[in-house]
């Protein structure tokens, strides 16, 4: 069930204003009824200003009637008709400086034993642009010469779950690639 605005406030003004039994103002609010009892008490909540849930939406005064006379049932929050949010995207991938030097090793890597991933994948793996990986594979890179694979999940650039991921999402592999070697900590856990 979701909570109301600013609980505390919210049970001290359900406990000035209406007959609520404890048990159900803290049921609404999320609290303990010894909590809501110490506030009812003046040992909590000292100088907390009530916020009145019907103002503002999230209860009518009819769901506060029908509780006050049954003490049994239970506060049911109001639907809001105001749009949900959408959740926010991570952004872009912070790689620290110490380790972007290591970024064209692991896609190097990537490249060499996942051939079938996309660049927009490789590219979200590591945190990377589709032009890093494009330089990297025409060996056009401007540190081409000292480019050696190595495995992005050692250089802690991406998690063995992340490649996973990647690696599942992209299909199956072509037939005749071989499968790259398996990490120290992967061959304790298949053991």
């Amino acid at each position: 069930m979701t909570q109301p605005l600013m609980p505390k406030a919210t049970a001290v003004w359900l406990i000035e204003k209406t007959s609520l039994t404890f048990e159900q103002v803290a049921e609404f609010v999320g609290m303990h009824p010894l909590e809501v009892q110490a506030i009812a008490d003046g040992e909590v909540a000292q100088g907390i200003i009530g916020y009145d849930p019907v103002l503002n939406g999230q209860l009518t005064r009819e769901e506060i009637a029908r509780c006050e006379a049954d003490p049994t049932s239970r506060l049911q929050i109001s639907a809001s008709s105001l749009p949900v949010p959408k959740p926010r995207g991570k952004g872009a991938r912070y790689t620290p400086v110490s380790k972007r030097n290591d970024r064209p090793d692991a896609i190097a890597w990537v490249l060499r034993h996942y051939p079938h991933l996309s660049d927009q994948a490789v590219g979200k793996l590591l945190g990377t642009t589709k032009e890093t990986i494009a330089k990297v594979r025409d060996r056009t890179h401007w540190n081409s010469a000292n480019i050696k694979p190595r495995d992005p999940v050692i250089l802690g650039l991406c998690t063995q779950s992340d490649l996973n991921a990647a690696i599942a999402a992209a299909g199956e592999r072509p037939p005749g690639l071989p499968v790259p070697p398996l990490h120290d900590a992967e061959e304790e856990s298949l053991a």
